[in-house]
């Protein structure tokens, strides 16, 4: 069904997928997750026209890229060249820059009942990215989980992180600092003043970083996080009886508690639904000694996470 027109003319689709208890909502611009409804109730924050979404969206459920996070100064160095991207994040590039892929409208390329999958082409030269890059996603209902499929392929030297912006609340509503979260992960990245990996993954223990055991989001820290965790297995959220378990073949989760949400330039406020970004790390592209997020002809970057509801 048509969600809406964008001032070029350009039409997005809204796609319905159902599968035992789970229904969802998928949009053809930014491929967003609209909604998630758990046995009736919503758990991702969304917006209700295409409107709101041009002008009052925290990147609401969309895939973020080319790549997803923080790139320190805007630019990076591939194979000798130097790449500059916009600053969009004070000195940064954030979630692929001013028009990334949150701002596309993807090409619905197959559906079902329960699955959608959605294709964006980007050009060389996209916000200053080298290479043309063709990106999918794969949303899955499979009775009680979510399940995301993501593919990026190019035809010259990049770089890529996809991931799903979705802010979650498992209560359908208020704030999030009492949900309970346990992430799998023995050390998270330090970051500078300007939200940057320092370089050296820290130790998690003794910390207020520390989910190996559950605490709930509020409990310490003021539920100001917004930082990245090396995964050692899965996470972990639980609310009112409903837990949500998160597996990815990732190497990295961005825990962000949505404090910078406002209430006036979004509708939702502080804290009203956390994002459990997978994916690589920040700024990648400058760290040598993180996983590499390089994808050249002739490979195939995948990967997949799944949100898994159990009451």
């Amino acid at each position: 069904m048509i969600f809406g027109t964008l001032p070029s003319g350009e039409q997005v689709e809204r796609v319905e997928l159902s599968s035992g208890r789970l229904r969802a909502s998928v949009l053809s611009y930014g491929a967003i997750l609209q909604s998630l409804e758990v046995s009736g109730v919503n758990v991702v924050l969304g917006l209700t026209t295409l409107e709101d979404y041009l002008t009052r969206s925290r990147y609401f459920g969309a895939v973020v890229g080319r790549y997803g996070n923080r790139i320190a100064g805007g630019r990076f160095t591939l194979d000798g060249a130097e790449h500059r991207l916009p600053l969009n994040n004070g000195p940064n590039s954030l979630h692929g820059g001013d028009h990334g892929f949150d701002r596309k409208v993807w090409t619905i390329s197959e559906a079902t009942g329960s699955s959608v999958t959605l294709t964006v082409i980007s050009p060389d030269g996209d916000q200053g990215y080298p290479g043309t890059l063709t990106a999918s996603i794969t949303y899955t209902l499979e009775d009680d989980a979510l399940r995301l499929d993501y593919t990026a392929e190019t035809d010259a030297p990049t770089v890529v992180n996809l991931t799903n912006h979705s802010y979650f609340n498992l209560a359908g509503g208020g704030d999030v600092l009492g949900h309970v979260i346990q992430i799998d992960a023995e050390h998270y990245l330090p970051v500078d003043e300007h939200k940057i990996p320092t370089g050296e993954p820290a130790p998690v223990k003794g910390t207020e970083f520390d989910f190996t055991t559950p605490h709930a989001v509020g409990e310490r820290y003021d539920g100001g996080y917004d930082h990245c965790y090396v995964l050692d297995g899965g996470i972990r959220v639980t609310e009112r009886g409903l837990t949500m378990e998160v597996t990815t073949t990732e190497p990295g989760v961005q825990f962000y508690a949505g404090g910078m949400l406002d209430g006036v330039a979004t509708p939702y406020g502080p804290h009203a639904g956390l994002c459990l970004e997978t994916q690589h790390f920040p700024d990648s592209p400058n760290q040598p000694r993180f996983p590499s997020t390089v994808v050249r002809p002739g490979e195939n970057r995948t990967s997949t996470t799944t949100y898994r509801f159990t009451a």
